[in-house]
């Protein structure tokens, strides 16, 4: 397991150091070679881009829960370049494995696992330009208050370095089907998704209302 690393984050544009401290701890996931070449392969077969480099210029901030009981299983999870077989569902779309560019635990830690403008395969459609954001929890393990403010801070902190026009959970990310920003070049490839759940995002809404950000498309 790699070391995990400190980074103190403050006086950030939106950020003062007389607020209470913001931490990012860095618990990168193996972005090697194999990796990328999925990437690039999902980019070209899914989302009719050609690039020279997996990366993302960030529009969407979603927001997931991780149905996984702890960060250390969830990187776990999300380590293998390779889709594992028990992912048959989705294998057939590509055999890049999920991942997200955060995760946060249940107290409130904010994890990086990936660069924020790398590419991850954490939602149809928007992968090219959406950072994900996972949160320990699942329907049976809610979400927490510490959940709600770390995600506040996390979106604010992302707002303030990239042009970022929406916020949306996972469960709404179907509303973006004909929109300008949907790229998904299988029509029939969409499943079912519950989380975070309305809930979760009421709250991380209402803390945010200040930045205008977008929910789901009108």
């Amino acid at each position: 397991m790699k070391k995990t690393l400190f980074i103190f984050l403050c006086g950030i544009t939106f950020f003062s150091c007389s607020r209470p401290t913001f931490r990012v701890f860095e618990k990168p996931l193996d972005f090697n070679e194999e990796r990328q070449a999925l990437s690039l392969a999902y980019l070209k077969e899914r989302h009719g881009i050609e690039k020279d480099s997996p990366s993302i210029e960030p529009q969407i901030i979603v927001l997931h829960w991780t149905a996984v009981p702890s960060v250390e299983k969830t990187y776990d999870v999300f380590e293998p370049s390779m889709l594992p077989s028990a992912r048959a569902s989705i294998s057939g779309a590509s055999a890049l494995n999920v991942s997200s560019q955060f995760v946060v635990d249940r107290d409130g830690t904010i994890f990086r696992l990936l660069p924020d403008t790398a590419f991850a395969r954490h939602v149809i459609g928007l992968n090219y330009c959406a950072i994900g954001v996972e949160n320990i929890g699942s329907k049976d393990m809610p979400l927490t208050k510490a959940q709600v403010k770390a995600n506040e801070m996390l979106i604010r902190y992302l707002q303030a370095k990239y042009p970022i026009e929406y916020v949306i959970g996972h469960h709404e990310y179907k509303t973006f089907v004909g929109h300008p920003l949907w790229k998904e070049t299988d029509p029939d490839y969409l499943t079912q998704k519950s989380d975070p759940g309305d809930e979760f995002m009421k709250k991380v809404r209402s803390r945010i209302k200040d930045l205008n950000l977008k929910g789901v498309p009108n």
